[in-house]
C-alpha cells in the first residue's frame, strides 16, 4: 500500500519535492495552498485544497508543510486531528513557544507525530542524539554574500556594499535571531530545538563578499565530545533564494516514512 501524502505549499520547494518523490511507494493525494487558483502542474493524482478542514477527506498518512510559518499551525492542527503525521519545514513558527506546545498537544490527541525536518542544515541528527549525554555549547554561524542580507536589519548594522572581508554583524541567541532576522529563523530554530534551546544557542551572522554559497557552520561541545560540521548550500535552480538541500531533506523525511529501511 502506498503512503498517502499531502504537500502544503506549491512553490519552488513543493514542486521540487513532488518531482523527486518515489512514486513506487508514495502517492501524492493532495496539495494545500492559501487561495484558490489554477495549478496546471499539479499531478493528476492530487486534489488541490485551500481549507485545512478538507484534509481529512483525503485520508493522508503524512502532511508535509513547505509553505510559510503562517501555514504551520492551521495545517498542522488539521493534519494531526486527522491522525496524519505532520512534517514541518517552516520551523520559524516555533519561535513562538506556544505554537510548539499547541502542536504537541494536537499530536498527542490525534495519536500522530510532528517531525521537524532538517532543511538546509547538516549535523542536526548528531546534535539531537548527543543530548542525553549533555550538550554544553551550541554555536551556529551563518555566512552569506552581502547581497543575500539585503532587505534585512543587516543593512543598518554594516555597510553591505562596502565590505572587503567577512564581517560579523550580529551575535545573539537563537530566540533573538528569530525575532530580528525572521528570514533566517528556520535554521536558527532548527538548531535550537535539536540542541540546548532558543535562549542558550548562539547564532552568529556573517556577510562575506568572497562567499559564493550560503554556508552553515555548526559547532557543539558536551559530554559526547566535540562536533564541527559545515554545509555550503547551492540554490534551487527554480528559486535562487532557496537552498536545494531544503527540498532534498523534505524528500528524505517523506520517503523514510514509506521505506522498509530508513537512514
Amino acid at each position: 500500500m502506498s503512503l498517502r501524502v499531502v504537500l502544503v505549499g506549491w512553490g519552488a520547494i513543493g514542486r521540487t519535492v513532488a518531482g523527486l518523490l518515489s512514486t513506487d511507494s508514495i502517492e501524492l493525494v493532495g496539495v494545500g495552498i492559501r487561495s484558490e487558483r489554477n495549478l496546471p502542474d499539479v499531478p493528476t493524482t492530487a486534489t488541490v485544497i485551500t481549507d485545512p478542514r478538507d484534509l481529512s477527506a483525503l485520508a493522508p498518512d503524512v502532511v508535509a508543510e513547505a509553505a510559510s510559518r503562517e501555514a504551520v499551525i492551521p495545517w498542522g492542527r488539521a493534519a494531526l486531528a486527522a491522525g496524519a503525521d505532520f512534517v514541518v519545514s517552516s520551523v520559524s513558527a516555533f519561535a513562538d513557544p506556544d505554537a510548539l506546545a499547541d502542536l504537541r498537544s494536537a499530536a498527542i490527541a490525534g495519536g500522530a507525530q510532528v517531525q521537524i525536518q532538517t532543511g538546509a542544515l547538516t549535523g542536526i541528527d548528531a546534535l539531537a542524539a548527543a543530548r542525553p549525554m549533555r550538550v554544553d555549547i551550541v554555536r551556529h554561524r551563518i555566512v552569506k554574500p552581502p547581497a543575500a542580507w539585503k532587505g534585512t536589519p543587516a543593512e543598518d548594522l554594516c555597510d553591505l556594499d562596502g565590505l572587503t572581508e567577512p564581517t560579523v554583524f550580529s551575535r545573539s541567541s537563537a530566540a533573538q535571531a528569530a525575532r530580528t532576522f525572521p528570514k533566517n529563523a528556520n535554521v536558527a530554530m532548527t538548531t535550537a530545538l535539536a540542541g540546548i534551546g532558543p535562549d542558550e544557542t548562539e547564532i552568529i551572522l556573517v556577510a562575506d563578499p568572497t562567499a559564493a554559497t550560503n554556508r552553515h557552520e555548526l559547532h557543539a561541545e558536551g559530554g559526547f565530545g566535540t562536533m564541527d560540521v559545515v554545509m555550503a548550500n547551492n540554490p534551487l535552480l527554480t528559486n535562487p533564494k532557496t537552498s536545494a538541500m531544503a527540498a532534498l531533506s523534505l524528500v528524505r523525511a517523506i520517503e523514510n516514512r514509506a521505506s522498509p529501511i530508513a537512514i
